[in-house]
């Protein structure tokens, strides 16, 4: 695969210890596919800032901006980096940026990763924060459609681009944990100086990836109605800028017909002189002894020729003119073409919106109205974790799922607001906690400070919970509250795996050599031992 040349290498690096180009539309195939993002939700061993998760692409966007008209790869042999693969020598299919994810790349959800886009997107092109986002998360949508479609993105875009993508890698997988260093995400480009259309919002809203967005339970309408928002301001924009074109082609148009007008004068100044130059030359002809006669002929030729010039150099001028005016012309029109276009499409969008969202409210109302419990189901049918889910008690049908999908031995408690369970992964930057989720938005909203076993039982004793923290690779009894707060941890390791049983003689769990140990129910020291 050939690379492009590491034209901003020195300016990333320069920041890389810390932490307006456009998309043309196309038409590129139909895909028959539902677009769902398989995130990590769960806990975090270590937790990055919103601001921290921007940097990556803020970075990024910064050193392409600092050579915005030339190729070139920013942040290679980073976790990240971006190849601004743009060719102006031809004007013929599309340039882009694609912005790869190496492998090791921590990024586990598509929030964050649309975060980084974002972050690109405002520091390269100028975006504000709200448009970059949206347009960020069309951006994945729109990779995620095309994954993998090599034919689709050669049909549509220039050898510079396509020479860096490879068909494993091409666009966004759905799925997580297939991010790394295998993600080529590809951003349209037609003219790095757009501004608000430096990425063309046509291309990354076409019919299948909206398509793809209706199918999510809340249509995405929000994120639609931002992109409608965002297009009715790029046809204000075009629309002045195709008036503005209009008035240059106009005065463009009145300077080639000044041209043409003394075009005319000078054709007719050399019909003069090379009639005068003919009469010259036959009286010349006719008294070959007459020196003046020959002198006149002579001088007259000269006239003629002198004239032909100033006309052929009138004639380059009246033409030049005409080309520049005939330029404007099509620069206005062209304008006024991205005017309309970016304009119906922003209310054939709203119509289809506002069905969109009568549907929604319908479904939200009678989810509202409908007898209701929460409880767990299993992730998957081959899966250990469980999701909570809020179910129709009159049909089964799920009402309201969480995106944390691994809530570990398929136990929760309710506590005040919410439910408390052990949730995660301690894989990746991912790590086990005790968590609370909140009632309402199935969204954690509390986690314990500490990390659990990747097996760690959760039991309840009255108004306590307890379970298996792990800590410098050992692993300890710990017994916390409804808040979270650690109350009590055994002095002595056992098991990552240890079952915790409460017996009349205390709670009954394995030490770290297989052994049964019996702890105190108050203060988790030992009381027996085998």
């Amino acid at each position: 695969m050939r690379k492009i040349a590491f034209g901003f290498a020195a300016a990333f690096f320069a920041v890389a210890s810390l932490f307006a180009v456009s998309v043309d539309e196309a038409e590129l195939r139909s895909v028959d596919q539902t677009i769902v993002f398989e995130n990590y939700t769960g806990p975090h061993a270590v937790v990055s800032t919103l601001e921290q998760i921007r940097a990556i692409g803020t970075t990024l966007g910064q050193a392409v901006a600092s050579n915005i008209d030339t190729a070139g790869t920013t942040g290679g042999g980073q976790k990240y980096s971006v190849i601004h693969a743009i060719d102006p020598s031809t004007k013929e299919k599309l340039d882009a940026d694609i912005l790869i994810l190496s492998a090791d790349a921590g990024v586990d959800h598509i929030r964050n990763l649309r975060q980084i886009i974002a972050g690109y997107l405002s520091a390269a092109y100028g975006y504000s924060s709200s448009d970059a986002l949206t347009i960020a998360t069309f951006i994945t949508v729109y990779n995620a459609v095309y994954r993998k479609n090599l034919d689709a993105f050669k049909s549509k875009y220039k050898a510079v681009v396509t020479d860096n993508l490879t068909a494993e890698k091409a666009g966004l997988s759905t799925k997580y944990t297939e991010w790394p260093g295998n993600t080529q995400i590809v951003i349209p480009v037609s003219d790095v100086s757009g501004g608000l259309s430096s990425v063309d919002t046509s291309v990354i809203s076409d019919k299948e990836v909206i398509s793809s967005m209706q199918e999510d339970d809340d249509k995405n309408i929000d994120a639609r109605k931002e992109m409608v928002d965002i297009k009715e301001r790029e046809a204000e924009q075009a629309t002045e800028k195709a008036q503005e074109a209009q008035k240059e082609a106009t005065e463009a148009q009145k300077k080639a017909d000044e041209e043409k007008a003394k075009l005319e004068e000078k054709k007719e100044e050399t019909r003069q002189a090379e009639e005068k130059a003919q009469e010259a030359q036959k009286k010349a002809d006719e008294n070959p002894d007459d020196k003046q006669a020959q002198e006149e002929a002579k001088q007259a030729q000269e006239e003629a020729e002198a004239a032909r010039e100033e006309e052929a150099q009138q004639e380059e001028k009246a033409k030049e003119a005409q080309e520049e005016a005939d330029e404007a012309k099509q620069t206005a029109s062209e304008q006024q073409a991205v005017a309309d276009k970016k304009q119906s499409e922003a209310q054939e969008e709203r119509k289809t919106i506002a069905q969109d969202q009568k549907v929604v409210e319908k479904t939200e109302e009678a989810a509202s109205n409908a007898p209701s419990v929460y409880g767990l189901n299993l992730s998957s049918a081959n899966s250990m974790d469980s999701v909570i889910v809020k179910v129709n008690t009159n049909d089964g049908t799920i009402l309201q799922k969480s995106e944390i999908d691994v809530i570990k031995n398929r136990t929760m408690f309710p506590v005040g607001g919410g439910f408390l369970a052990v949730a995660g992964s301690n894989s990746g930057k991912g790590a086990v906690k005790l968590v609370i989720i909140d009632q309402n938005s199935l969204e954690i909203m509390k986690e314990s400070e500490e990390v659990l076993s990747d097996n760690s039982m959760l039991i309840q004793d009255g108004g306590n919970y307890l379970v298996i923290v792990n800590e410098s690779k050992s692993c300890f009894v710990a017994k916390y509250d409804s808040n979270l707060k650690l109350l009590k941890k055994s002095p002595v390791s056992v098991s990552p795996n240890s079952p915790i049983v409460r017996t009349s003689a205390g709670y009954m769990v394995t030490d770290a050599a297989g052994q049964p140990l019996i702890l105190d129910l108050n203060e988790l020291t030992i009381t027996a031992k085998q």
